[in-house]
């Protein structure tokens, strides 16, 4: 009896008689998302955006389109311009990503209690 190939059709692209069509693109991975966003850190706060607690949604859909809905600690917010981009090129480098949608949100508006403990203890807010 022939052993079975345990090959997984997913893993290669599929033959049609007008030729191979690519495998699909690679789930993206929220925990992936998430490091990513670790990685970006206001100027004036020795603290990443997502321990601030200035990220309030995370939407991945499947054809790996990410779209970020964040806050800044208030309105003048001398980096209300580079954070967004920030948080767009830090998503953008993810695996399976295809594009990245960030929009700033005010409402509700950001105050200390969105912080992570970690937060807390770094800024000495208890």
């Amino acid at each position: 009896m022939a052993a079975q190939s345990s090959v997984t059709p997913a893993a290669h692209g599929v033959w049609t008689p007008e030729g191979e069509v690519p495998a699909a693109a690679p789930a993206v991975s929220e925990a992936a998302v998430f490091d990513a966003l670790k990685t970006v850190y206001d100027p004036e706060i020795p603290v990443d955006i997502y321990e601030m607690g200035l990220i309030y949604v995370v939407d991945i859909g499947d054809d790996g389109q990410v779209k970020v809905d964040m806050t800044l600690t208030t309105p003048s917010c001398p980096s209300a311009q580079e954070l967004p981009s920030a948080v767009e090129e830090a998503v953008k480098a993810v695996p399976g990503v295809t594009g990245v949608q960030v929009e700033v949100v005010w409402d509700p508006p950001w105050d200390p209690s969105r912080m992570s403990e970690d937060a807390r203890l770094a800024l000495n807010m208890f």
